[in-house]
């Protein structure tokens, strides 16, 4: 379980395909206080940690993960957000993320404002009823809120903080992110969708 706040980034030094999977060697400054077998949020995306040499560490994607999420178009250099899991008793500054990309969304559009960014993104229509005005969404794993939410896009204001302290800075229009919705807002739509009854 993650919240959307992110640590630092790594940059992507090797890319290894293998087979339908592919292995990541990452450089960032949390290495070193990395363990076999953590969980970490990169780009939102959950991996374990299955290796680590000096400051860069080995996570290995597999094929689902490569088909729903942005990681396929990762290359030697590209910067990717980082987040290690929630601690028990750690405040919650952003909100629950699991780590689970939902789809991918692409950039429509990035107006700078006076300090602020504004980006709009289009995304896959299947998934309209998890977005809601003012709600929450992760992107890239950074938690944001979403307004002026049709059922296609949607927009969100990034401040000069998060914009210089994640790979936000790199996303221009046309630019593949990844996104997960609210997990609230699915168990919600779940128990619609059966005709929940708790007196069953």
């Amino acid at each position: 379980m993650f919240t959307g706040i992110i640590e630092t980034t790594g940059t992507i030094l090797k890319v290894l395909p293998k087979g339908s999977n592919i292995d990541f060697w990452i450089e960032s400054t949390v290495t070193p206080e990395l363990k076999i077998d953590q969980s970490v949020a990169h780009n939102g995306v959950c991996l374990t940690v299955v290796e680590i040499e000096g400051n860069s560490y080995r996570v290995t994607a597999v094929d689902e993960t490569l088909q729903k999420t942005n990681l396929g178009q990762w290359a030697a250099g590209s910067i990717v957000n980082i987040e290690r899991s929630l601690k028990i008793g750690d405040r919650l500054d952003g909100h629950f993320v699991q780590g689970h990309v939902d789809a991918t969304a692409t950039c429509t559009e990035r107006k700078a404002l006076e300090g602020s960014h504004l980006y709009t993104f289009s995304y896959p229509r299947q998934f309209a009823a998890l977005l809601i005005e003012k709600g929450s969404v992760c992107i890239n794993g950074v938690s944001l809120t979403a307004f002026n939410v049709t059922d296609k896009t949607f927009t969100v204001t990034i401040i000069p903080y998060t914009y210089s302290h994640t790979n936000f800075h790199a996303i221009d229009r046309g630019t593949v992110v990844n996104i997960e919705f609210d997990v609230l807002g699915k168990y919600l739509l779940r128990k619609d969708a059966l005709n929940y009854d708790p007196k069953e």
